[in-house]
């Protein structure tokens, strides 16, 4: 282990950018820690206090702390000053003797100044190779200031299996720094295993306590310092097998950035910012609402009445589809989404309706024009284009519409070189103020409510019509809507045994009157 009063200006460090963000925060702090630490120019009075059968060196209260802030750096109240401690002890530079949580306390409690080789300034990046060798030195000495925490314990176990195949080499390692540390002066040595927890502490914090060296991946991207380098504290050779920290710049010297680097970071960032993030757990939960709204409409998934024509080879699904006449289903479907209404001609059809008879059709009128124009002919895409302006955009246009500023001089730039797309920013500001004004009144509307009750009374209605089937020697024979005598008339006709009465809707095929089937002897 380095020894804390060797070059107290930090030993094998390097020189980092002073005017990085986390620098200006240390050499701040330091200025106050050293300030404190001078009894002739005012500073707090380090001492040895006598406990039961020992004595603390090198300590000071949290009383004398906390008044010096207040009385050196004109500071009214005491929790101002009980807070700046804190920082400062959160920071590593001031510690208490017997907690592994850095913070401030306005009492008795005795606190210890840490070396300067273990400042944060030194620019410290230990790796988990270091924390192991000093968890297991730890555990060689039976001292009870020296028992592991439990979260200490937890982490040696982790690190253990972590690195199996080296432990060896880090035990030796740990009974190395041992057999030194017994050389030195007992006074001497629980300065630096107090100042050497400490240091852990700030880098591999309790649980539940803040990581004051983690560094913001912003500053990071923008200090750029080209000297930081890994250290060990306890000089073990890297041997390439060690993750690098998340935070490691190269020792490469970088280049500086360009104009256009600048613009390129510039443009990568706005495009971050307008990336739509959302949680797994949103998604997921909107995935399963959408698939339980929709499961009912997937004739994969659940019956459908009529029979789903990949299965049966009978096409009324798609005919009723595809007709004008909605069914109930097709209706409720429309309040799901203005997405789902203008997917539907009927629905197209209905909303426009809708907006006509409120004298506001020109804005779905302009969302179907556009839609229209990117599917044009590529020689017909400029002359609409310059058509769709002069009907909706133009100054004295018949069918006005309302658009923002923002999005008419996109819209504007646009038609000097006219596509498919240069309408793109209105429709979809058109198409928002649809969305959040016209489809919400299209639903509590008596148009919507109106052909909804109208299809639901439809679709609840029962069949009347109903067929006779009766046996004509070894064929099944069928009429529609003919009555029950003329049935038993052609049954003796044909000298059947029996006439039956069913639903249309049982009918095995389309059945017309007198149309023989194939052979249904068992029937």
């Amino acid at each position: 282990m380095a020894e804390g009063s060797k070059d107290q200006g930090g030993v094998g460090t390097t020189d980092p950018e002073e005017d990085s963000p986390n620098m200006i925060v240390y050499r701040k702090i330091e200025d106050i820690v050293t300030r404190i630490q001078d009894e002739k120019a005012g500073g707090v009075a380090i001492r040895t206090v006598k406990s039961f059968l020992s004595k603390i060196p090198s300590v000071v209260s949290g009383a004398d702390i906390v008044q010096w802030l207040m009385k050196n750096l004109s500071i009214e109240d005491p929790a101002e000053a009980i807070h700046l401690g804190s920082l400062i002890a959160a920071h590593g530079y001031i510690f208490p003797i017997s907690d592994h949580v850095l913070t401030l306390k306005d009492d008795g409690t005795l606190y210890r100044f840490q070396s300067p080789y273990f400042w944060p300034s030194n620019c410290w990046e230990p790796e988990n190779t270091d924390y192991a060798i000093y968890l297991c030195k730890r555990t060689m000495q039976n001292k009870a200031r020296l028992e592991l925490a439990d979260y200490e314990a937890e982490n040696l176990a982790r690190l253990q299996r972590a690195f199996a195949r080296k432990w060896e080499f880090i035990f030796m390692q740990a009974e190395a720094q041992v057999k030194i540390d017994r050389k030195k002066d007992k006074a001497e040595r629980k300065i630096l295993d107090s100042q050497e927890r400490a240091f852990w502490d700030v880098h591999r914090p309790v649980p539940g306590c803040v990581n004051t060296t983690e560094m913001d991946i912003r500053k990071c991207r923008r200090e750029r310092n080209p000297h930081r380098v890994k250290k060990s504290v306890y000089g073990v050779p890297d041997d390439g097998q060690s993750q690098p920290s998340p935070i490691h710049i190269s020792s490469q010297p970088t280049r500086k950035p360009t104009k256009e680097d600048v613009q390129k970071e510039i443009t990568f960032l706005n495009v971050q910012l307008d990336r739509h993030c959302m949680k797994v757990s949103k998604v997921a939960d909107s995935l399963m609402s959408y698939t339980e709204q929709f499961v009912e409409y997937d004739p994969f998934v659940s019956a459908t009445e009529p029979s789903n024509p990949w299965i049966s080879d009978d096409t009324t699904f798609w005919d009723l589809e595809a007709s004008r006449d909605p069914s109930q289903q097709r209706v409720k479907k429309w309040s799901f989404s203005l997405e789902e209404a203008l997917k539907d001609p009927a629905g197209r059809d209905q909303f426009l309706k809708f907006l006509e008879s409120e004298f506001s059709s020109e804005n779905l009128r302009f969302w179907l024009a556009v839609q229209d124009l990117k599917r044009r002919p590529l020689q017909e895409v400029a002359s609409r284009a310059q058509e769709i302006w002069q009907e909706f955009l133009a100054e004295g246009a018949p069918s006005s519409i309302n658009l923002d500023s923002h999005s008419y001089e996109r819209t504007s730039q646009n038609l000097k070189d006219p596509g498919r797309y240069s309408y793109e920013d209105a429709q979809e500001h058109i198409f928002k103020l649809m969305k959040s004004d016209s489809y919400a009144r299209f639903l509590r509307s008596n148009i919507y409510q109106d052909l909804l009750l109208a299809r639901k009374k439809v679709s609840l209605q029962p069949r009347r019509s109903t067929a006779h089937y009766f046996l004509a020697g070894d064929c099944l024979c069928a009429g529609n809507n003919i009555s029950h005598r003329q049935a038993i008339s052609r049954s003796r006709k044909y000298k059947t045994v029996r006439a039956l009465l069913v639903p249309v809707a049982a009918l095995p095929l389309k059945c017309s009157t007198y149309h023989q089937y194939e052979m249904l002897q068992s029937s």
